[in-house]
C-alpha cells in the first residue's frame, strides 16, 4: 500500500455526544478495509500505522508490539518523517506512556507531554522529533495486552480530546484482531514451511552390540528434556539419526526438526541460513528470508559439523544458547526463540579450542549432554543387521528384488574396517544390489577394497578385522538364518553344536531382543 502524505489527510473529525458522527465511522470503515487487505504481518502493520494517523489526522503513528518473554516493547511499524529510525526500536515494556498503557490496559490521551512525568523522551532524542501531545491505546486481543498503537502530534493548535481517544480505540481493536490473523498466518506459514523441511519417514536405531546399547541408553536418557546434546564421532556414524530419534521422542515431536550442514556454506550464507536475513542486507537479498532458527521454533535444530563454523558466527550462536534470542542478517529487531539445539562433530574441540579455532564458552554451551558414537568397526556384531536392513532398503528405493546375501559376502562386510561407517556401508549395499545376479549378492559384487581378489577378505592385522570377523560372521549368519537355533546352525556350519557353543561364547554373540 502506497503512504499518503499528511495532506490527504482528511480534517480531524470530532465526535458528538451520542457518539461517533458519520465522517468518523467512514474513515474508521475505510481503515478496517485497509488493514484487512493483507494477511501478510508486515503490511498489516504498515497499514495499521498509517490509518492510525489518517483516522485521527495526526503527524505522526507508531505501532509497538509487547514482548512478554523479555518485558520489551518493540516499533515494529511507524508513520511519518522519521519513521525509519524507528524500525526496530525497543524499550523496556514499563517505560514511557506506552508502559503505563500496557500496564494499566487503559488508553490515555496527553495534551502536553511536558506535563506528564511518565513521558520517555528517549526515543524523541533518538529521532530528534519532538513530541507536543499524543493518544495511546492498547491493542487486546482475547483479554490479552498485544501493544499499543500511539498517535503523535496534532497539527492545529487544539490538543486531543477523550473523543479522539474514543475513536482511537474503536480503532485499536479493529487493528488488533486484524494484526492477530496476520500473526497467525505468519506462524502457520513459518510451521508448515518447517514441517516441510522436516518431514522424512521415522527413523529406527539397529543393532544390539553392547557399544550401541549404550548410545541407546544415552538417547532414552536425555530425549525427553530439553536439554542441548552434542553427538561425536567419525563422519558417517550416524548423528543425523541419533539426532532425528531425539527429536522423534521428545515432547517437541510434533514440531519441525531441522538441519543444517555448517560446513557446506561460507560464512557470510551460513549466518543468513541460521539467523535470517531481511531486504538488502547484502548484494542479492532481494527480500527478506526466515532462518533456520525460525522455522524450527517449538521443534529442534540440528547443528552439523558444529567445529567448521567461523568464529564470528560462533558467537551469535553463543547468543542463542545463552539467551535464546538473535537478530537476522542487517535487522535490528530482536526476535526470540524456543529451540532445542543438538550438534554434531567429527572434530575434537577440545584441540581446536587450544588452537584458537573454537571458543571455549561455546564449547561448554553445546557439551551439556555429550554423546559418543562409536564407529562401524567397533560395533562389528551389527554389521549382519545392518546388511539385511540395507538389502531391504535399498531393494525398495531402487525398485530392484531383494537380494539374498551369500555367507562369502556377509564374511567380507564383516572383516573390512569401514573408514566411512554406516554410510559407506549403505553405499556399498545400494550398487551391490544393483549388480547383484540372480537375486545373489557374491563376492563380485563387492568394491575390490572389500572383495580384494574377489575370494575371500584379506586377513586385517587390526583387532576385530580379518579372520576374526571372516569366522564370527559366519557364525551370525548361520544362527540368523536358523531361527537361532544352535543344533540347526551347527549342522548348517559342518561343526558339532559344543564346538558352536565354545565360538559364540568366544565372540559374545548374543541373540537380538525380539
Amino acid at each position: 500500500m502506497a503512504i499518503e502524505s499528511p495532506r490527504d489527510f482528511p480534517e480531524t473529525v470530532s465526535i458528538d455526544s451520542e457518539g461517533l458522527d458519520r465522517r468518523v465511522l467512514g474513515a474508521l470503515v475505510e481503515a478496517s478495509a485497509a488493514i484487512n487487505r493483507s494477511l501478510d504481518l508486515s503490511a498489516t502493520l504498515s497499514a495499521i500505522a498509517q490509518m492510525a494517523a489518517r483516522v485521527m489526522g495526526a503527524e505522526a503513528s507508531s505501532v509497538l508490539i509487547l514482548e512478554p518473554t523479555r518485558q520489551k516493547l518493540v516499533f515494529m511499524a511507524a508513520y511519518g518523517e522519521v519513521a525509519d529510525p524507528l524500525m526496530g526500536g525497543e524499550f523496556d515494556a514499563d517505560l514511557g506512556i506506552a508502559g503505563k498503557v500496557i500496564a494499566t490496559g487503559e488508553a490515555v490521551v496527553v495534551p502536553d507531554v511536558r506535563q506528564d512525568e511518565s513521558f520517555y523522551p528517549g526515543m524523541d532524542e533518538k529521532t530528534r522529533f519532538q513530541t507536543r501531545n499524543m493518544i495511546v491505546a492498547p491493542l487486546v486481543e482475547q483479554g490479552e495486552i498485544i501493544g499499543v498503537v500511539e498517535v503523535l502530534n496534532r497539527p492545529s493548535a487544539e490538543p486531543f480530546t477523550q473523543h479522539d481517544l474514543s475513536v482511537l480505540q474503536v480503532f485499536a481493536n479493529l487493528a488488533a484482531a486484524a494484526m492477530c490473523r496476520a500473526q497467525q498466518h505468519e506462524v502457520l506459514k513459518k510451521e508448515n514451511q518447517g514441517l516441510r523441511e522436516s518431514s522424512d519417514r521415522s527413523v529406527r536405531l539397529i543393532g544390539h552390540s553392547e557399544a550401541f546399547r549404550n548410545v541407546q541408553e544415552l538417547v532414552a536418557r536425555v530425549a525427553t528434556s530439553n536439554a542441548t546434546v552434542l553427538l561425536l564421532g567419525e563422519t558417517g556414524t550416524g548423528k543425523e539419526v541419533i539426532a532425528k530419534l531425539l527429536h522423534q521422542n521428545s515432547p517437541r515431536r510434533d514440531r519441525p526438526f531441522i538441519a543444517v550442514n555448517c560446513a557446506a556454506l561460507p560464512e557470510t550464507l551460513l549466518e543468513s541460513e541460521l539467523f535470517g536475513h531481511e531486504k538488502g542486507a547484502f548484494t542479492g537479498a532481494a527480500s527478506s528470508r526466515v532462518g533456520r532458527f525460525e522455522l524450527a521454533e517449538g521443534g529442534s535444530i540440528f547443528l552439523d559439523e558444529i567445529g567448521d563454523i567461523s568464529l564470528s558466527t560462533q558467537v551469535k550462536l553463543l547468543r542463542v544458547l545463552q539467551e535464546r534470542e538473535f537478530v537476522r542478517v542487517g535487522g535490528v529487531k530482536t526476535i526470540s526463540c524456543d529451540v532445542r539445539v543438538i550438534a554434531a562433530t567429527n572434530r575434537n574441540l577440545q584441540e581446536a579450542i587450544k588452537a584458537g579455532r573454537f571458543r571455549e564458552d561455546l564449547y561448554y554451551r553445546l557439551n551439556v549432554f555429550p554423546i559418543q558414537l562409536p564407529s562401524l568397526r567397533e560395533r562389528r556384531d551389527d554389521i549382519p543387521l545392518l546388511v539385511e536392513h540395507f538389502a531391504e532398503q535399498s531393494a525398495k528405493e531402487l525398485r530392484r528384488p531383494r537380494p539374498r546375501i551369500s555367507s562369502d559376502v556377509m564374511a567380507l562386510l564383516a572383516g573390512y574396517d569401514w573408514p566411512g561407517n554406516i554410510r559407506e556401508l549403505q553405499n556399498v549395499m545400494d550398487r551391490a544390489v544393483l549388480m547383484a545376479d540372480e537375486g545373489v549378492l557374491e563376492p563380485w559384487h563387492l568394491p575390490r577394497e572389500i572383495a580384494g581378489t574377489g575370494d575371500r577378505p584379506d586377513e586385517v592385522a587390526s583387532e576385530g578385522g580379518g579372520l576374526w570377523g571372516y569366522e564370527k560372521a559366519l557364525i551370525v549368519k548361520a544362527l540368523q538364518d536358523n531361527n537361532w537355533n544352535q543344533t540347526k546352525a551347527a549342522q548348517a556350519l559342518g561343526i558339532s553344536r559344543d564346538n558352536l557353543r565354545y565360538r559364540v561364547k568366544k565372540y559374545k554373540i548374543v541373540k537380538p531382543a525380539s
